[in-house]
């Protein structure tokens, strides 16, 4: 019979505190993971390199990047799709660096578990 207020075997306690301390460190990980990502930028071009983007590791746009002769008062509407496009991939360049950023900080931890990572 378990002590009031106690674990069975008395080995539980020891590995939470451990759990513990290891999540602590993940979350320090994760932020500092975070810092730096912030930190990068990352350019995507589109048009064969008449647009470029380039864009914040927090998802701000901070510069776009115009070839002169992609400027067509004529076709405004390419260029708004290239700008578009661009924006886009440097977008997804963030994420697939981040996303790769959490799985090595996890390392697979919560694989499976709806709701984990």
């Amino acid at each position: 019979m378990a002590k009031r207020g106690g674990f069975p075997g008395g080995g539980m306690p020891g590995n939470m505190a451990n759990l513990m301390k290891q999540a602590q460190r993940m979350q320090r990980q994760m932020e500092e993971q975070q810092k730096e990502m912030e930190a990068k930028e990352f350019t995507a071009a589109a048009g064969g390199g008449a647009v470029e983007v380039t864009v914040s590791g927090k998802r701000e746009v901070l510069k776009v990047k115009l070839s002169e002769e992609v400027v067509d008062p004529d076709d405004i509407e390419m260029l708004e799709d290239l700008i578009v496009a661009a924006a886009n991939e440097a977008l997804r360049q963030v994420d697939e660096e981040s996303g790769a950023a959490m799985s090595r900080l996890t390392g697979g931890l919560g694989g499976g578990i709806p709701g984990m990572f």
